[in-house]
């Protein structure tokens, strides 16, 4: 009897549990999400994609989008600008390898001036992914994605006119050779 009147509370207890995390689940569904403080606002360079050819490598700087945040009630930056692109290579060489070190991106005017970024900004260098390949051999491509602080002034006043690619890069040298092996077939 004592057996029996235990198993009943427990089952008791168990429904009383489940009906509990049931109403929570229903409840943790109902909730509602505020807006974000903080709204994305995306700039389109034009082009959006350009040619590149540094050397032996050729490729496309594309997909060139500026991105800042700004609180919605404000209107005031909250995160500063930043570019985002990402750059396609491709080795046209047939004697060259090349080993893809780093790059940087320099932001320049109408009279080709190099405008100044702030300080507390950084740099505008960027490293290439070492995880991808150990280096490009002739007719073997790379895309690296880009993501560098930009210049708010340059969003104000449109004054950029250009962006200049920089590329550092080791080139090494590619062969191919073979060798022919005498054989002889026995048997």
């Amino acid at each position: 009897m004592m057996i029996r009147l235990n198993m009943r509370r427990m089952w008791w207890g168990a429904g009383v549990l489940a009906l509990a995390l049931a109403a929570c689940s229903q409840q943790s569904g109902q909730t509602t999400v505020a807006p974000s403080p903080q709204e994305e606002k995306t700039f389109t360079l034009t082009p959006n994609a350009s040619s590149v050819k540094l050397a032996f490598l050729t490729g496309q700087l594309r997909d060139l989008r500026v991105t800042e945040r700004v609180d919605r009630a404000t209107g005031k930056v909250v995160d500063p600008p930043w570019l985002h692109a990402t750059l396609k290579l491709k080795n046209v060489s047939t004697d060259q390898a090349a080993r893809l070190i780093s790059g940087k991106l320099q932001y320049l005017d109408a009279e080709g001036n190099p405008i100044a970024l702030a300080k507390e900004r950084g740099d505008t260098s960027f490293s290439f992914s070492t995880y991808q390949m150990d280096r490009l051999d002739p007719g073997m491509e790379t895309s690296q994605v880009i993501e560098v602080p930009f210049i708010p002034a340059a969003l104000e006043a449109k004054k950029l006119q250009n962006i200049r690619l920089e590329l550092t890069f080791t080139p090494v040298p590619y062969t191919e050779e073979a060798v022919d092996i005498p054989v002889a077939l026995k048997g």
